[in-house]
């Protein structure tokens, strides 16, 4: 994201620069459920080429052994658990456990010993036992894939630094239901909170000698 227009004046003020991967990477997947895949419920933009070269990365993540966790956003069947961010969005209150929005998609189903949480805010970690799951396996570096890039999956990016996890959005790998809100905020987390690596990027520097 070098060639956005206002990209120097982050660089002058000393952002943008890069964490780089650690020794023990694992992949966080935010809300690739079926709602988000679908135009007419929560989906639109880039969401679906972002679940295809997901599972790209999926299968490299399980091959290399890291770690995997995946989010759901999941509200009790009576709402009784739902908050404020229902109140902006009422129709995030369909996603309760067994409704088939609120499934991950087929293509992305986890595996045994996978992580699976399920949140009712926009950050995986919020909550939730994502940081104590990541801190038991020694991991250091996540990798974030999922939607939207605007809203859950900034979120997370956020909340791992924040828990000084070094961050790689990986930019091809993540989705919005419109593009100009994806595109500014992988600016944002570029310069402040996050490594931007495509999955091919990704890929490649992890099986580099180091």
């Amino acid at each position: 994201m070098s060639g956005h227009p206002e990209a120097d004046i982050y660089h002058r003020q000393g952002m943008g620069n890069r964490a780089g991967l650690g020794q023990a990477p694992a992949l966080v997947i935010i809300d690739f459920v079926v709602g988000f895949s679908d135009p007419a419920h929560f989906g639109g933009g880039n969401i679906g080429p972002a679940i295809e070269q997901t599972v790209e990365l999926l299968a490299f993540a399980r091959k290399q052994g890291w770690p995997v966790a995946h989010t759901r956003v999941v509200y009790a069947d009576d709402g009784a658990d739902a908050g404020v961010f229902t109140l902006k969005a009422p129709s995030l209150r369909k996603l309760t456990e067994t409704s088939p929005l609120s499934q991950i998609v087929p293509e992305l189903t986890p595996l045994p010993g996978e992580l699976v949480i399920r949140k009712q805010g926009a950050s995986g970690f919020f909550d939730t036992n994502l940081a104590s799951w990541l801190a038991f396996r020694r991991v250091d570096t996540v990798a974030v894939a999922g939607c939207t890039t605007s809203g859950c999956v900034r979120a997370t990016v956020v909340d791992s630094m924040q828990h000084n996890f070094r961050t790689v959005c990986v930019m091809d790998c993540v989705g919005d239901r419109a593009i100009g809100p994806h595109e500014a905020n992988l600016f944002d987390m570029g310069q402040k909170y996050a490594d931007l690596m495509t999955r091919v990027e990704l890929e490649t520097a992890w099986c580099a000698p180091r």
